[in-house]
Formats: C-alpha cells, sequence, structure tokens
C-alpha cells in the first residue's frame, strides 16, 4: 500500500505541477488583451477562449495534486476533533458513497463529451475565431482518471491509519495558510521556552556564584578578624 501511495503522489504532483504553469500562459494572453483593448482599441477575438481554457485546465488537471496534499475544503471544524482514527473511518465511507461514484460518472460523461468533440472537432462558440475545444473536453477524461487513481491512495491512507492510529504525512509542498501560521506559531512558542528555561539557568547560575563569592567573603573576613 506504501509503495502504491507514494506513487500516486508522485503521478498526481508531476501533472499538477506541469499543468501549473498554464497560469502563466492565461496571465500573459489576459494581460496582453487588456494592454491592446484599452491602450489601442484593438481587443482580440481570443482572450476569453484562451482564459477559460487555461484556467479550466489547471482546475481540473490540479484536481489529484491537491487531493494528495489534503488541500481540499472540508468540515474542520468537526473533523479536527475526532481522533485520526475516527476520521480515517469517516473518510473511508465517504469515499465509497460519494468521491468514486462522482469521480466514476465524470469519467463516463466526460468521455462522451469528449468522443462526440472529436468526432467533429468541436470549436468554440464564444467568438468567431473558432478556437477548438475537442482537447479541453479531453482534459475531463484525464482529470477523472487522475482523481480515480489518487482516490485508491487516499483510501490506503485511511486504511493504514485505522490500523495504526496516525495519518500518513503528504509531502509539504503545499499548505493552507493557517496551518502555516501554526506551525509558526508552535515553532516560536518552543523558541521563547528555550529561551526562557536558558535564562532561568543562566540565573540560577549567577546565585549560586554570587551565593559561593558572598560565603567565600565572609570566610576570609571571619579569617582576618581571628588573626
Amino acid at each position: 500500500m506504501l509503495g502504491y501511495i507514494e506513487f500516486a503522489d508522485r503521478l498526481s504532483a508531476w501533472f499538477g505541477k506541469a499543468f501549473a504553469w498554464l497560469i502563466m500562459v492565461m496571465a500573459i494572453g489576459v494581460g496582453y488583451e487588456v494592454v491592446v483593448r484599452y491602450g489601442f482599441n484593438a481587443p482580440t477575438s481570443w482572450a476569453f477562449d484562451l482564459s477559460y481554457i487555461t484556467y479550466g485546465t489547471l482546475f481540473m488537471m490540479g484536481g489529484a495534486y491537491t487531493l494528495s496534499r489534503g488541500g481540499h475544503v472540508r468540515g474542520d471544524f468537526i473533523y479536527r476533533l475526532w481522533q485520526p482514527r475516527t476520521q480515517a473511518r469517516v473518510e473511508l465511507v465517504l469515499y465509497f458513497l460519494f468521491f468514486f461514484p462522482g469521480v466514476l460518472a465524470l469519467i463516463i460523461s466526460g468521455w462522451k463529451y469528449a468522443e462526440r468533440s472529436w468526432r467533429y472537432l468541436e470549436v468554440s462558440v464564444n467568438s468567431p475565431a473558432g478556437i477548438p475545444v475537442f482537447q479541453f473536453k479531453t482534459v475531463i477524461v484525464a482529470a477523472g482518471i487522475l482523481l480515480f487513481l489518487q482516490g485508491i491512495a487516499q483510501v490506503f491512507r485511511c486504511i493504514i491509519c485505522i490500523r495504526t492510529g496516525e495519518w500518513i504525512e503528504s509531502a509539504e509542498d503545499i499548505e493552507e495558510t493557517e496551518v502555516q501560521l501554526a506551525r509558526e506559531r508552535h515553532k516560536q512558542k518552543k523558541i521563547d521556552q528555550d529561551a526562557g528555561h536558558f535564562v532561568s539557568d543562566v540565573s540560577r547560575d549567577d546565585a549560586q556564584g554570587l551565593k559561593r563569592e558572598y560565603r567565600e567573603l565572609n570566610q576570609n573576613s571571619s579569617d582576618e578578624q581571628r588573626s
């Protein structure tokens, strides 16, 4: 199970990071459209199609990657209060009740859309540029397959957590802001505690040193008085 989890995480990460570069394509395309539209009064006929195709592809192909890193939205206000084994049991049931049926429906319906679109080489009807969109429909099937493969890995994570009582940690290349802030607060708290212990130890050592010096001075004074 661990080997499959590692394989699925790597696969999802590769596709997620590769398709993340589409955000640059979208930003450049939209930026160009803004400049020529408002600077030169010469709007393009393809910018809108480019923006929704690139963003839609990025969103779909990044789904499995986000799932592998635990980045999807969940009801944390209840979930975080449970023990890991309870979390794993609930997730395991929900994966089979909702996740896999939904993803299978996505793959099957997406296949029908993509097959029909490729048959007559569908183009966009949103602009006169005639941008091809049949390849965009194929993304639905690819994203569904990636989600299904990653879902199996998540089921294995649940099974291992039920057995051991601990979640397998995901890679830390993406994190929610609140998680980062919580880790920084914990780190700062530990630093403050260590600093406090250090100051206490130094103060205790200084106090003991002063006591020794005071005793030595008293001893020397007593010796001088006797002599």
